[in-house]
């Protein structure tokens, strides 16, 4: 294996570390709402993710410092073409950080309310965000000979590349429901494992149509086997998990 694609696969597994881990708290967050129905339900769920959640972020700072290091014209590339999904996602987790820490800090309805808001929004905006930012890298950044970027500053939302955001959103939806339904007790418990078993077809349909583009796009045999056997692996294991078996 030579060096280019030895770092390739490391920056992968950043990613694959990121998206895993902190998928799941994204989740969560996203669930505020919804299986939170009173304060002490939405502390519940914060709680369950406080000790890891700034944590996880870490995969993410590495993955983008290993592209610097390694592929210095991809990144250039990555951050020119994108640089506004980009933003957006930088300031969704910034705003997530703060409301984590801020929440409490004031004992009203109102505060915490808001800052609530912003748990919800932050928690939704940066999954969406990679999501379109790999798929991006994937089907090709707009860029010229020059490394340029080519059209406007959305010339990077194409169809495929929004579908691979509403994958990775999807993916993090279901990811956090089965963590909440092993990790509480109760009726938060029950209304995610029910949240998991409904939303996980129509949450996880992205990320099969993500496959079979990336597939008819670039795919050969080995990744065709990829595509038929993980995503439906995957199903059966999150359809499984939150019945208990």
């Amino acid at each position: 294996m030579d060096l280019p694609t030895l770092w390739f696969c490391i920056i992968a597994l950043f990613w694959l570390g990121y998206l895993f881990l902190e998928g799941f708290d994204f989740g969560v967050g996203m669930l505020l709402p919804v299986l939170g129905r009173r304060e002490t339900e939405r502390r519940v769920l914060i709680n369950t993710i406080g000790p890891v959640w700034d944590g996880n972020e870490v995969w993410l700072i590495v993955a983008a410092g290993a592209t610097f290091a390694a592929f210095p014209a991809w990144y250039a590339g990555l951050f020119s073409a994108a640089y506004l999904p980009l933003l957006f996602v930088l300031l969704a987790l910034i705003g997530r950080g703060v409301a984590f820490e801020y929440r409490g800090k004031v004992d009203s309805v109102r505060w915490r309310a808001v800052w609530d808001r912003v748990i919800v929004l932050g928690s939704w905006v940066p999954p969406f965000g990679v999501g379109l930012i790999l798929a991006t890298t994937v089907f090709g950044l707009p860029l010229d000979a020059d490394g340029d970027r080519v059209g406007s500053v959305l010339e990077s939302v194409r169809w495929e590349t929004v579908l691979g955001g509403l994958a990775v959103s999807g993916f993090s939806l279901v990811h956090g429901a089965v963590f909440l339904a092993l990790k509480t007790e109760g009726e938060v418990a029950d209304r995610a494992r029910r949240i998991a078993l409904r939303a996980a077809p129509v949450a996880l349909a992205p990320v099969l149509a993500l496959l079979v583009a990336v597939q008819a796009e670039h795919g050969t045999g080995w990744s065709l086997l990829s595509v038929a056997v993980v995503p439906v692996a995957g199903a059966v294991a999150v359809w499984r998990v939150p019945g208990g078996g």
